[in-house]
């Protein structure tokens, strides 16, 4: 049996039919996760004009982020201090992060980027939410 998507809850590691298109269009929230399995994990994030997802690097899994609606800059590096511009990407354009690569993306449209991401292994616990950035960066402290 495959269940469908309520209320942009995490649906944990059961099965599941999402329209992600919909569900990163319509989510208002910085990060929200919708689906968290034990090796896989999906979220959908808005991130404001010019606003970004924030220098990171995940030494354990590896990430995909495809962008759904607005454009953004990327950038990627082997370490902190060699974080170089890839490219400006839009809709329909995915992200491939390898596990140990230094990136960003920064949305540089007038309006808000609109992506989903999916981290393998998971990254967030089940039933994330973060309202804005600064949620974000203080849940990881």
């Amino acid at each position: 049996m495959l269940f469908e998507m309520e209320n942009n809850k995490d649906l944990g590691a059961k099965p599941a039919v999402i329209n992600i298109h919909h569900e990163a269009i319509c989510n208002q929230n910085f990060r929200t996760a919708i689906w968290t399995g034990k090796d896989l994990q999906i979220t959908v994030m808005s991130i404001p004009v010019g606003g970004e997802i924030g220098l990171e690097m995940h030494d354990n899994l590896d990430q995909f982020i495809r962008v759904e609606s607005g454009c953004a800059n990327v950038y990627m590096g082997c370490s902190k201090q060699c974080v170089k511009f890839v490219g400006k990407i839009n809709a329909d354009y995915g992200i491939v992060i390898p596990a140990g690569t230094w990136h960003n993306v920064i949305n540089a449209c007038p309006c808000p980027l609109k992506v989903y991401s999916i981290y393998a292994p998971t990254k967030h616990p089940f039933g994330t939410v973060h309202e804005t950035k600064l949620d974000s960066d203080l849940a990881e402290e």
